[in-house]
């Protein structure tokens, strides 16, 4: 009989004990931060959940937790070829696909914790685009109470500070990363699912719309169009950075973003104190939208790549360069060929923003990539699709859009 292939290896275990000094010392150096080691763990495995706040997070709880940790990754880790098939080797983080219920997924966590292992996840499932921890998937609550392990609640502060998502540096400052709680299995059994879900999202709740800081660095507004496309005068907009200021193109509003996480203004009237502000006054004016009203001319044209996903294989990249039009219903790639392909929002499955600059577009049994330039903003892709969802299901007063 064939002996069943196992899901930890031996090798995980001496590559984290070899790798874990290094990684340390990066990005204790990298990111000013402060891990407190979780003095309690044991021998006990745990289900580690984390509020995402920078793209090294995953670091953080292997500088606080003993051993290998498993993690769950979006199946675009998983599309790179050699360099997934490495991570694969070195520590076989777990695949989960976005914007869908993946029960191979929760298998394969299944199957590690039968072998002994530490699973980690964030609930958000992206990185906060705010400053504070955003929407967290409720189906987070049941796994949890299924794989009864207890629940350590790893929670990160000031990461917004020195690295908010859509910034390509790093800035000199302070963070800290702890186990703030933990929630043993039998207390999450007890509990119902929203007392549950209550309980972790206020043990990894972070609001860094506060003056802080300082967080230092001369590009501290680069990028900042990728999170941001809603001027308070001009409504649907497009932004452009430099420096430390950011301006709407459309009417010359600018504002200087500041050491303290704090913006003032320079040309014209800016109403935001922090990101979070600006952040929530977008999400708003998103949700008074009527999309069905915005389908004769494009919300935002783009310029992005255009790849076919072949999950957890490889990327094929099916043109360098595509225009991709935004409108209230639906997303238009026009190869330059005399063709164009369409998603519909009412038959396209899901849209998820990735990393800085990348939509995944999820249509039938097919998972395309738009990969834009640096100023790209994926964001409203995502927020726009859901905002028509929202209103075709009847349901136009649910806020979520899709972060």
């Amino acid at each position: 009989m064939k002996k069943q292939d196992t899901w930890i290896k031996p090798r995980h275990r001496f590559i984290t004990w070899a790798l874990k000094p290094a990684f340390g010392a990066f990005v204790s150096w990298r990111y000013g931060i402060k891990v407190e080691p979780f003095a309690q763990q044991g021998d006990r495995q745990y289900l580690v959940l984390m509020n995402h706040q920078t793209a090294f997070d995953q670091f953080f709880i292997a500088m606080a937790f003993r051993g290998p940790v498993y993690y769950l990754a979006s199946e675009d880790l998983f599309s790179k070829g050699w360099v997934s098939t490495l991570l694969r080797w070195a520590v076989n983080p777990i695949p989960i696909k976005k914007q869908t219920t993946d029960p191979r997924a929760v298998r394969n966590c299944l199957k590690v914790i039968k072998e002994g292992g530490t699973l980690a996840l964030a609930p958000e499932g992206n990185r906060t685009y705010s400053g504070k921890t955003e929407y967290m998937n409720p189906a987070i609550v049941k796994m949890a109470q299924k794989f009864k392990l207890p629940i350590a609640l790893l929670r990160i502060e000031e990461g917004y500070g020195v690295h908010p998502r859509w910034s390509d540096v790093v800035r000199k400052g302070k963070m800290r990363a702890y186990v703030s709680e933990v929630i043993e299995p039998e207390d999450a059994a007890a509990m119902g699912e929203e007392a549950l879900r209550e309980r972790i999202e206020k043990g990894l709740y972070v609001n860094e719309g506060v003056a802080g800081g300082p967080f230092v660095h001369k590009q501290l507004a680069e990028y900042l169009e990728r999170a941001y496309y809603v001027c308070p005068h001009c409504g649907l907009s497009v932004f452009e950075s430099h420096d430390d200021t950011v301006e709407c193109k459309t009417c010359g509003m600018t504002a200087r973003y500041l050491p303290t996480r704090e913006f003032e203004s320079v040309r014209g009237d800016f109403p935001f104190r922090f990101t979070t502000d600006w952040y929530k006054y977008q999400c708003d004016f998103v949700n008074k939208l009527d999309t069905r009203a915005l389908t004769r001319q494009p919300l935002f044209t783009d310029t992005a790549a255009l790849s076919e996903v072949i999950v957890y294989k490889n990327k094929n990249l099916l043109r360098e360069s595509c225009t991709v039009r935004l409108y209230g219903d639906r997303v238009t790639v026009d190869e330059g060929t005399g063709q164009e392909l369409v998603f519909p929002f009412d038959s396209t499955d899901g849209f998820t923003v990735l990393g800085k600059n990348k939509v995944n577009i999820y249509f039938g049994d097919k998972l395309y990539q738009l990969k834009g330039d640096k100023r790209f903003n994926g964001l409203k892709y995502v927020n726009l699709f859901h905002r028509h969802k929202n209103i075709v299901k009847g349901n136009e007063h649910v806020e979520f859009l899709g972060l």
